[in-house]
């Protein structure tokens, strides 16, 4: 399956939602930075302030250089967010995900409602 995207962005909560399915080559990867980059220029926090949620239980298993590529991606100061959490399925793309995360500090959850109740929640408390 060809690499798709969805990046919805909620500015009441800083909340960027992101769906992810398919397999990502480089000029996917570039597609998907160059949106979230867009994304995140519409929020009204300040930088790094955000919370983001990555659904990925879409996503094909990722080529090496990809997860390689998402690792820098990931690793990126000017875009870090405040809390970052993924909802991922129980397979290798999960175990992917946590190497392209390593250097972030991020939450896993099998559900979206889970993962954002998380990111709310700890907003909520940090207010």
């Amino acid at each position: 399956m060809t690499a798709q995207f969805l990046i919805d962005v909620d500015v009441p909560h800083a909340l960027i939602r992101i769906t992810m399915a398919g397999f990502f080559d480089a000029p996917a990867i570039a597609r998907f930075v160059t949106a979230r980059d867009a994304a995140h220029a519409r929020l009204t926090c300040p930088a790094n302030a955000h919370l983001t949620l990555v659904d990925i239980r879409a996503m094909d298993i990722q080529a090496q250089d990809s997860v390689a590529q998402f690792r820098a991606v990931l690793a990126d100061p000017r875009h870090a967010s405040r809390r970052l959490a993924f909802v991922v399925a129980r397979s290798l793309a999960r175990s992917q995900i946590r190497r392209a995360a390593a250097e972030r500090e991020a939450c896993y959850f099998e559900t979206v409602e889970q993962a954002e109740a998380w990111l709310l929640g700890a907003a909520s408390a940090a207010a």
